[in-house]
């Protein structure tokens, strides 16, 4: 064993970044080559049971033309798949696990890990396929004799001893398979050379066939009879006497009266030649198809009766079925890729073995075919277990010079070709083991001192003796078919998808491939999967899947570069591409950027902010969670790494759909405004902030001044912004509410916030925490307006967009609403007197929250409270003006204003789980930023959830559809 230290060179998606890494190669002491490790393995998985037991059958039943057909069907998937799959071999260096090693680096863990254990899958049942072909070979052809279980030509007894016999044989395989690979290499050699004189002996018989030494078959009419019907004491009676076979099959007294079945008396018996040779013409008699029904006369449709001697179909046969079933005989194709880990060089050794594999094993099935239909009579083709012969195999008498050069030839290629399944199913699942994509399998990586995967060739054993259990190789066939065609499929999708990225990695050797026959690959293996057998695809299909999501559940953590997360890449870039120019339009109103403040352990200060986000989630947007780190870049790399890791785990445990970046700047204002205006990419930007409210900011000057320039950064970018205020009373993401969320739309001249209010109360009212809650709508009315036409309007305008909220219409005077929208505010030291004079008692308020509880369930529409202003002539006389300057009366009705609206938000709010209220428009010079702040803790003082909403102008809710 070699180990080599090297460092490895990371490209990174825009620079190539050096990183220093130890990794270790291990090279296995593997010398196999092109011949032994990849050629011979693959056409002895190729040339197995279908081809020496089912292929004549199918062209029987299919005709020439048709068999032909599905003959090309299956070999032009396989070489397609060989292209991909060769592309791919030589596109780096191929490890143990072959094709999954291949699907898993070009398609991604989840991907490679579903396919793998359906390759798996389908090449453990392969093996009781083959052996099941093997014991049907040994029973039914070579040593009847041997049954354990009485006649063979009883389904019953059939079944039972292929049970018996392969289970015994798969033991024995087993045990050859434990021994090493290298002994499984000899073994495969021995029984590969019995196949290829099997296959030289068929086709010197079909140049040697005709009728004087084909063997004789008795036909009445066009049917063609049982052997053992027809023979008595050894002696073929093939005739209509009173005193033979036929005759009393198909004769019977009744009523003192011999009645005779209509077609014995109207149809003649003969002896006809089985292999009439090329010569003799039965090509065009074999050239259409002859499919029949279950329990039907073989080529017919008719009932038959096989006491008579008639020959009955055993399953219902069609173009796709017997598509299915031919199928698993090109699947042994990738068995060389399967010993990657035992080549000495697999990216030279898989494709060329591959290729002449495929190629060649092509060429002798197709011209098999035609063969067939040229030289065997066409019900001789359709007696699928040669009762007309006495249960012998078809194609033994198409053996040039012995039957059991054939019958010794197919029995060793089965067994061959079973032994070669069984020795790579382990090594795939040893291969999925050690990735570590399903943690389950992890028990299965584990080899024995021999290098042999013991655990996993005892379960490979335990799934191939479930597949023995059934018995019957037409109906294990087309599962194998299935599992085998999703895989070939996923190879043909890795190859097309890696071409078409053009990923700098994607340099393949192999140079004769195109992406146009990989996505014709795609569709050839998913159209058969459904043509062949719809309910079987949507099973494999659904265990795929399966597998998929559990793998992608679990978290694979594995980053090979695959495919699928290039073709991510790929989506986003054409998609920004694609959005670039273009203006924004009200329906796609989506992403909004949250601004996270850390604590001291770097862990973020209000987390609620982020649930909130994963609440507002319902209009599909992609949050983007920023933080900003007081201090030098250079000096707070390991700070700002570590928050952003934080930051990554807290949006994934809250469910939150976007992105975590950490912002460092000397200046946390300059800092978050450098977010404000860099997040995002191209027009995938952000068009609302949300900030919490800063604690303390109407006692810190300094506070005031930071927060509000946070504030005019948002609306010089013309963004829309959310203040979450009573941050840490906000529900977590599990908990349910009852109740309302009451939406105050105070102000709707200056600032188009209405839409935004609306928009937002209606995402969280879709969330399963808010959704229980109703939605109402508070705006504020004058005396002289009408009340009841705008709140005719307003329900109009929420039916035309779709949402249900009840509309709540609150009337003042046009001296209590003036203020505020004014523009002046009072000064500093005039400020703390003003408000301890308007601020009611501690009782009063308490009065009006518990007034607004009782009357919180049923509100009135319309609330006519008059006002007068003789209070506010009262503290303008009560205030002790500082140097001379006296209060201005503006000044303090925007603060009367904020009380007055905090009664009527207290009296009818108080209840509610959530107040949204709409902000005024903020402060031009910096000596108002104070009362501004005091305006607003005024404003919504006494209510535990609020958000202060202020929109950037541009309406993001449309009544159009």
């Amino acid at each position: 064993m070699y180990r080599l230290k090297y460092s490895l060179c990371v490209l990174s998606f825009e620079h190539f970044i050096i990183l220093p890494a130890d990794c270790n190669l291990f090279f296995q002491n593997a010398n196999l080559g092109t011949i032994l490790g990849v050629y011979l393995p693959c056409i002895q998985n190729i040339f197995g049971v279908i081809y020496f037991v089912r292929l004549a059958w199918i062209v029987g039943m299919a005709g020439s033309l048709e068999a032909f057909t599905i003959v090309l069907i299956c070999c032009f998937v396989s070489l397609l798949t060989s292209f991909s799959m060769s592309a791919i071999a030589t596109n780096g260096v191929v490890t143990g696990g072959g094709t999954y090693f291949m699907i898993s680096r070009a398609l991604g863990p989840e991907f490679g890990g579903a396919v793998g254990i359906l390759f798996y899958s389908g090449l453990s049942i392969s093996v009781a396929m083959y052996l099941i072909g093997s014991v049907e070979i040994l029973l039914t052809y070579m040593a009847p004799m041997m049954s354990l279980f009485g006649d063979t030509t009883v389904l019953a007894n059939q079944h039972n001893n292929f049970r018996v016999y392969g289970s015994i044989l798969l033991f024995l395989l087993g045990v050859v398979v434990f021994v090493g690979v290298k002994f499984v290499s000899k073994v495969s050699t021995l029984t590969l050379c019995c196949v290829i004189i099997s296959i030289v002996s068929i086709f010197l018989g079909f140049f040697t066939s005709n009728t004087d030494n084909s063997v004789k078959l008795c036909m009445l009419g066009d049917r063609l009879l049982s052997y053992d019907k027809v023979n008595v004491n050894g002696v073929v009676i093939c005739s209509k006497n009173e005193s033979g076979p036929i005759y009393n099959n198909y004769c019977h007294l009744v009523n003192n009266t011999m009645v005779c079945d209509d077609y014995f008396i109207n149809n003649p018996t003969q002896m006809i030649a089985g292999t009439p040779g090329l010569i003799s013409g039965v090509f065009f008699d074999n050239l259409w198809e002859k499919y029949s029904v279950a329990d039907k006369i073989i080529g017919t449709d008719i009932p038959g009766d096989r006491n008579r001697g008639e020959i009955l179909t055993d399953i219902t046969t069609s173009f796709m079925i017997l598509l299915a079933i031919y199928f698993p005989s090109i699947t042994g194709f990738e068995q060389g890729a399967n010993y990657s880990g035992d080549l000495a060089d697999a990216q030279r050794s898989i494709p060329v073995g591959t290729m002449w594999a495929v190629v060649s094993t092509s060429i002798i099935y197709l011209s098999t075919v035609l063969f067939f239909g040229g030289t065997v009579h066409g019900s001789f083709l359709r007696d699928k277990f040669g009762e007309s012969i006495g249960g012998e195999l078809l194609i033994s008498k198409l053996a040039w010079p012995s039957k059991w050069l054939i019958l010794v030839g197919s029995f060793q290629s089965t067994v061959g070709a079973g032994l070669q399944a069984l020795t790579g199913a382990p090594r795939l699942l040893q291969a999925i083991a050690k990735d570590n994509v399903i943690p389950f399998l992890q028990i299965f990586r584990v080899t024995a001192k021999n290098g042999e995967p013991v655990r996993g060739l005892v379960l490979t054993l335990v799934i191939a003796e479930i597949g023995i259990l059934i018995a019957r190789l037409d109906y294990v066939a087309p599962i194998v078919t299935m599992f085998f065609l999703l895989c070939y499929g996923f190879i043909n999708m890795a190859c097309a998808l890696q071409t078409l990225l053009r990923t700098p990695h994607w340099r393949p050797r192999y140079s004769y491939y195109h992406w146009t026959l990989s996505l014709l690959g795609v569709s050839l293996c998913l159209s058969l999967m459904f043509i062949s057998s719809w309910y079987y695809s949507l099973a494999a299909l659904f265990l795929a899947f399966a597998v998929y999501k559990y793998i992608e559940f679990k978290g694979a953590e594995k980053e090979w570069g695959d495919g699928m997360k290039g073709l991510s890449v790929a989506a986003a870039r054409y998609a920004l591409l694609r959005l670039r120019g273009e203006s924004k339009h009200t329906k796609n109103w989506r992403q909004f950027l949250i601004l996270m403040k850390p604590d001291i352990a770097l862990f973020p200060a209000h987390p609620q902010m982020l649930k909130l986000a994963a609440q507002l989630k319902a209009g599909k947007g992609i949050t983007l969670v920023n933080t900003v780190i007081e201090g030098n870049f250079t000096d707070k790399i390991v700070e700002s790494k570590a928050t952003m890791k934080i930051l990554n785990d807290y949006i994934e445990r809250f469910g939150v759909e976007g992105f975590a970046e950490v912002v460092c700047s000397e200046d946390l204002v300059q800092g978050i405004s450098h977010s404000i205006q860099t997040a995002g990419l191209g027009k995938l930007r952000h068009n609302t902030v949300m900030i919490g409210w800063p604690s303390g900011v109407t006692e810190d000057p300094e506070k005031s001044y930071r927060f509000l320039s946070i504030l005019q950064s948002v609306t010089a970018a013309d963004l829309s912004l959310i203040i979450m205020k009573g941050t840490d009373k906000y529900p977590d993401v599990a908990e349910k509410l009852y109740g309302t969320i009451d939406v105050w739309w105070i102000v709707h001249i200056l600032l188009n916030d209405g839409g935004m209010l609306l928009l937002l109360a209606f995402l969280l009212a879709q969330n399963y925490t808010w959704k229980n809650c109703k939605l109402r709508i508070f705006t504020i009315a004058q005396l002289e307006d009408n009340s009841v036409q705008l709140k005719q309007d307003l329900e109009k305008y929420l039916y035309q967009l779709r949402i249900k909220a009840s509309v709540i219409v609150v009337e003042m005077n046009d001296q209590d609403i003036s203020a505020y929208v004014a523009n002046r505010t009072l000064q500093m030291e005039q400020r703390l007197e003003l408000i301890k004079n308007l601020k009611p008692k501690d009782s009063a308020v308490k009065d009006i929250a518990l007034a607004g509880r009782k009357s919180a369930v049923d509100v009135p529409s319309r609330e006519r409270i008059q006002y007068t202003h003789s209070n506010i002539n009262q503290i303008k006389r009560e205030i002790k003006p500082k140097n001379g300057t006296k209060p201005d009366e503006m000044d303090v009705r925007k603060m009367h204003t904020a009380i007055e609206l905090n009664k009527h938000i207290q009296s009818l709010s108080s209840t509610a789980q959530l107040l949204i209220v709409n902000m005024p428009q903020f402060p031009t010079k910096t000596e108002n930023v104070e009362n501004y702040m005091t305006f607003l803790e005024l404003l919504v003082e006494g209510i535990d959830r609020v958000l202060l909403v202020r929109g950037s102008g541009q309406e993001v809710i449309t009544i159009y559809s």
